[in-house]
């Protein structure tokens, strides 16, 4: 069960990271990264989860995913989480997330007291629970101590969304963060997270509807310049990383 001892205050913003256990791939498929994705969503919530009512919202967002998939296998369509699950009592914003198969990245601001450690804690129980039993096994899925880095001015918060929605490039450009890229263009790249790499909020950053009900997206792109200033911004992290040494000490906390 992912947990750390931090006290997180209220409408402060944190860079959140949950690895799997022993660094064991979390999202094996479609159906395991569709179900993070409803899990993000449906458990960022102080109320208890009705578990029938949880499991026919699933069932309905799960049928809805793969019509979606049969009908467009490639491309990101919108899935609006709201008309499943309603009457929400947030824990906190979720401003920015990406999945990777071994790691969860997740940019949140906390609403309410202790919120954020329970958001936690019922994300990794309650997919815990799925991929146990999905994969018949037992024990955790995530390690036990969970990742937290206090985002205390707006420089590191914009180095710190970039951060996050440049990781997939590392799924087609392994030494990225070492070396940048090396095998295809910046515009490749940045095609990829837009459309290749579905399971951050990226696409819905750059106006793609893709998870758009998950993130409350605002304050980012007010701090950013709107969709194209994100855009522009994410552009200069592809093509300059590896001239980013004054970002050194902002980064040596995310890794």
């Amino acid at each position: 069960m992912p947990y750390r001892k931090v006290e997180f205050s209220n409408n402060e913003i944190y860079h959140i990271i949950l690895r799997g256990i022993d660094g064991n791939i979390i999202f094996k498929d479609l159906d395991d990264y569709f179900r993070g994705i409803f899990s993000i969503y449906e458990f960022n919530d102080s109320n208890p989860v009705i578990i029938q009512k949880r499991r026919e919202a699933r069932n309905r967002f799960k049928k809805l995913v793969t019509e979606q998939e049969s009908r467009r296998p490639t491309s990101t369509g919108s899935i609006n989480l709201v008309e499943f699950i309603d009457n929400r009592d947030k824990l906190v914003d979720i401003l920015a997330f990406c999945f990777m198969p071994n790691h969860i990245h997740l940019l949140l601001k906390q609403r309410q007291e202790n919120g954020i450690h329970k958001f936690i804690v019922k994300v990794g129980g309650g997919y815990g629970r799925y991929s146990n039993e999905k994969n018949q096994r037992k024990g955790y899925v995530f390690q036990g101590r969970f990742q937290s880095v206090h985002i205390e001015d707006d420089n590191q918060l914009r180095v710190v969304v970039n951060y996050i929605h440049a990781n997939p490039i590392s799924l087609i450009e392994p030494k990225f963060k070492e070396e940048g890229i090396k095998n295809h263009s910046a515009e490749e790249v940045l095609e990829f997270l837009k459309t290749g790499h579905r399971w951050s909020s990226f696409p819905d950053y750059v106006g793609l509807k893709n998870f758009s009900s998950v993130t409350d997206r605002d304050f980012i792109l007010n701090a950013m310049g709107g969709e194209k200033g994100l855009e522009d911004n994410l552009m200069d992290w592809i093509l300059y990383k590896k001239e980013l040494a004054v970002y050194e000490d902002i980064l040596a906390k995310l890794n």
